[in-house]
């Protein structure tokens, strides 16, 4: 019996994949769960349909990271921290800190995507990476100065 796949399942296939599988698997496993759907033409279409929107969904969704990941390029986060001699900070600057940053002007960022491998500690200007989306990176520039 074919049937398209709705879930992934490791054993089987993708979403939308085109299966062959043993009638008894399909009608007493697979279809009750809303796993998958029997293979006809009209569910083919209706699975090639869902498949154009989500793509142009994609799209969008990476468009607008794009743009937002232009505009972070542009800025320059300035955190003013007191240090020591040296420029050894007292405490550390961490993605908290950058985030309530980008949030005073105007930028919704989770902190959980700007990625500092361990806080910053001294006086300096640093890259930072930001994961807006999987296909779009992007760089803040990130500037540690004294009062």
């Amino acid at each position: 019996m074919k049937v398209i796949l709705k879930e992934n399942i490791e054993t089987l296939g993708h979403i939308g994949d085109l299966v062959k599988v043993a009638p008894g698997y399909a009608r007493n496993y697979l279809l009750p769960k809303g796993l998958a759907v029997e293979a006809t033409e009209k569910n083919a279409k209706a699975l090639d349909h869902l498949k154009r929107q989500m793509a142009y969904k994609k799209d969008k969704v990476v468009e607008s990271a794009r743009n937002l990941a232009a505009r972070l390029g542009e800025l320059t986060v300035e955190l003013v921290h007191q240090a020591g001699e040296e420029g050894k900070l007292f405490g550390a600057v961490t993605n908290m800190d950058i985030a309530a940053f980008l949030k005073e002007k105007g930028f919704d960022i989770d902190r959980k995507t700007i990625v500092l491998a361990e806080p910053i500690k001294h006086l300096g200007e640093y890259n930072v990476a930001v994961k807006i989306h999987p296909e779009v990176p992007a760089t803040l520039k990130v500037v540690v100065k004294t009062a």
